[in-house]
């Protein structure tokens, strides 16, 4: 509803660093209480200086941002998520005139919450302590490896607009706010009209945090204007809304010839397949029950993610049917979404209960049978609210267009049946075009694998349930920061989430040529090759040189390296190693069969026994700064070692990562085996961890 009416409150902006309400907006949009209809507030940008903002994000924003490494920044997610759980009931206050139950809040705002925290664990544990990312190995481009080339990840040297859908006001912002922040780049948040204050409040919220640095994070209340005409390729859109809304972003100038990124997450006709096998009174049909009827009522069925298309064998369509009904009059009460005993509450707004009822009707009129709730429902519940019945669909032809492209996004969803067969299973559900999620509810292990590879092209996730992860699971339509959240076609083609994925789609892949002393100056990551600062046994025993263990995080440098003398392999040596260990191996133990095999000269040395003889070869047993060995990764035996070869190990500090709350970092040593010959035996990755100083202090 648009109206003059400067009157009433209006919404601010945060823009520039200063909260910002348009004067006297000539144009506004109402926002009402989904429960009451009564207006809650208005919404207009008015008067906003888009092109300051974009400006002010790609100056002050970037500088603030940048001047911390990736772990700060995901040190301060953490806090930033711990002071949000401490102010969460306020959110749920204001989320209630949403139409949101207290267990939709469990979803859009502990869910958000939730997701700063997985960002902040995984930015710390699996990014390096620093600004650049490397991606994949790297490759030698001469013969003689003074020209290599790798891959790196930069964040992007512009503003990461994220345009939010209304059901979610709250975990839609975060979900899309974790990951930019942690790679760096400032955010623009323009969140839906109808629930834009819950969104509003959430910012408001980190802000007085004072954990944000400047810039970082901006908001749009109302609509996004000019915006688009003032971004380009250093830029990034996160849209999460209808496809028709999606598609004429994407067609924006700036986004076909200014080459602004884009990545839409849209609706979708997610679908549930019933497994043949799973027949009444099996664990996989009650599953199948009880997660249809979660994504039919969690949030009044507006999720993106919920179940449209209930795809069952044929047989078993009465009984799905017969018992989604009798689970939901039992356990559906519908009603205001703060109201003692009310499980399910309105759809977010009288114009959403208006779409959900037209898209039910033309299900409706397009053959679907209604066999619970119904449009005609709505009689039954105030009229000031926008109420809207759990509703049943039943198609008895499973190729209605209508079931397979449109989408009544409320609580209702729409059964039809199929022969049983994988090949119709994975038909019917690729003719939503394009879906977020399925989910394949079986305990036959072939039916399952067909069905999930058949149907995983047009899905961007894929839910398996059966007995041994029903009371696991997390649910069809719960997207996990951990996982991707996105899908092909009809899904808008995007995604987001997926742990550091996500991350990286806020950041640039560039390829890196030049020596390996520059690729080391430029990843802060030693590169076979680049000069190093080595010492041997001998000037470790004489005084002369220091050996790198003896180093704490503030004295070790990147380069820092230890040369071992030779260790002699013997036969007794071989033998000794397969009796203890009881590996008796042929290779190692007869000396005929290991002769008669192509990799091997003769009997051959453990590739065990080598790695713990270099650790022998490099390791200093005196207490230090090294305080533990907590893995070995990239193993690969290259060349056999038998008995009367040598081999040494140069072990190289290849990466330092400090941890910022912890008085120790990791330390990554590249370790390299030779034999006698200087042909390479074995190259791997020692992790340790390693005091910030030695002796150790309390101030790190």
């Amino acid at each position: 509803m648009t109206t003059n009416a400067p009157e009433k409150t209006v919404l601010p902006s945060y823009a520039q660093g200063q909260w910002q309400t348009a004067k006297s907006p000539q144009q506004t949009a109402d926002v009402f209480d989904a429960n009451t209809g009564e207006i809650i507030t208005q919404v207009s940008s008015e008067g906003l200086d888009i092109a300051g903002m974009v400006d002010h994000a790609r100056t002050v924003g970037q500088q603030s941002l940048g001047e911390l490494t990736i772990h700060d920044r995901a040190l301060k997610l953490k806090e930033l998520a711990k002071y949000l759980t401490g102010r969460k009931d306020e959110l749920y206050n204001i989320s209630f005139r949403t139409g949101a139950t207290q267990r939709d809040h469990y979803i859009d705002t502990d869910g958000g919450i939730s997701t700063l925290f997985v960002y902040s664990s995984k930015g710390r544990r699996e990014l390096p302590n620093s600004n650049v990312i490397l991606d994949g190995n790297t490759e030698g481009l001469s013969r003689d490896g003074s020209f290599v080339g790798t891959h790196i990840y930069t964040r992007i040297p512009g503003v990461a607009v994220q345009i939010n859908a209304f059901n979610f006001p709250i975990w839609g912002m975060l979900e899309k706010f974790a990951p930019s922040f942690i790679a760096g780049v400032p955010t623009i948040v323009k969140p839906a009209t109808a629930t834009g204050y819950v969104t509003e409040a959430a910012v408001r919220m980190m802000l007085e945090s004072g954990i944000l640095p400047e810039g970082s994070l901006q908001l749009i209340s109302g609509s996004t204007g000019d915006l688009f005409d003032h971004l380009d390729y250093r830029d990034h859109v996160a849209f999460t809304g209808s496809l028709q809304t999606a598609n004429t972003l994407r067609a924006h100038e700036s986004v076909q010839r200014g080459g602004v990124r884009f990545t839409a997450e849209a609706d979708s006709l997610n679908a549930a397949i019933l497994g043949p096998d799973a027949t009444e009174g099996t664990d996989e049909f009650d599953a199948f029950i009880k997660a249809v009827f979660v994504e039919m009522t969690a949030k009044a069925g507006q999720k993106c993610t919920a179940i449209r298309r209930v795809i069952v064998p044929e047989p078993l369509k009465e009984p799905v049917i017969t018992a989604l009904a009798a689970r939901l009059e039992d356990k559906v009460t519908v009603g205001a979404s703060d109201a003692e005993g009310a499980t399910m509450g309105p759809l977010a707004s009288k114009d959403q209960q208006q779409d959900v009822t037209d898209a039910t009707q033309r299900l409706i009129d397009s053959g679907g049978k209604v066999r619970l709730g119904g449009p005609d429902a709505i009689a039954n519940y105030d009229a000031a609210g926008a109420f809207f019945p759990a509703t049943i669909l039943e198609f008895d032809d499973a190729d209605t267009d209508a079931v397979h492209t449109i989408e009544a996004f409320g609580p209702v969803t729409s059964v039809i049946g199929y022969d049983g067969s994988v090949a119709e299973a994975v038909r019917l559900a690729a003719r939503g075009s394009g879906s977020l999620v399925a989910t394949v509810c079986s305990n036959d292990d072939s039916f399952v694998a067909d069905t999930t590879l058949g149907i995983a092209s047009h899905h961007g996730r894929l839910h398996v349930l059966n007995r041994q992860t029903a009371k696991t699971s997390t649910g069809h339509g719960s997207p996990m920061p951990h996982l991707v959240h996105g899908g092909p076609g009809r899904a808008g083609g995007g995604e987001e989430l997926g742990g550091v994925r996500a991350v990286k789609h806020y950041m640039q892949r560039s390829s890196v040529q030049g020596s390996p002393d520059m690729l080391t100056t430029i990843t802060s990551v030693w590169h076979q090759g680049a000069a190093a600062n080595t010492v041997t046994r001998q000037q470790v025993e004489d005084g002369t040189g220091e050996h790198p263990f003896r180093k704490s995080l503030e004295t070790l440098r990147i380069g820092d390296q230890f040369a071992s003398d030779l260790r002699k392999v013997t036969l007794k040596d071989i033998l000794d190693f397969a009796k203890e260990t009881g590996d008796t191996f042929y290779a190692h133990t007869d000396e005929e069969a290991a002769m008669a095999n192509p990799f091997f000269p003769r009997r051959v040395a453990h590739g065990y026994l080598l790695v713990s003889w270099a650790a022998g070869l490099f390791v200093e047993p005196a207490p230090g700064p090294v305080l533990a060995n907590y893995g070995l990764e990239n193993l690969s035996f290259i060349t056999p070692v038998t008995y009367d070869d040598s081999i040494r190990v140069t072990l190289t500090a290849k990466q330092i990562t400090p941890r910022v709350t912890d008085e120790y970092g990791e330390v990554r040593w590249d370790a390299v085996l030779h034999n006698q010959d200087d042909e390479i035996v074995a190259t791997y990755d020692v992790l340790t961890l390693v005091t910030k100083t030695w002796p150790q202090t309390n101030e790190s």
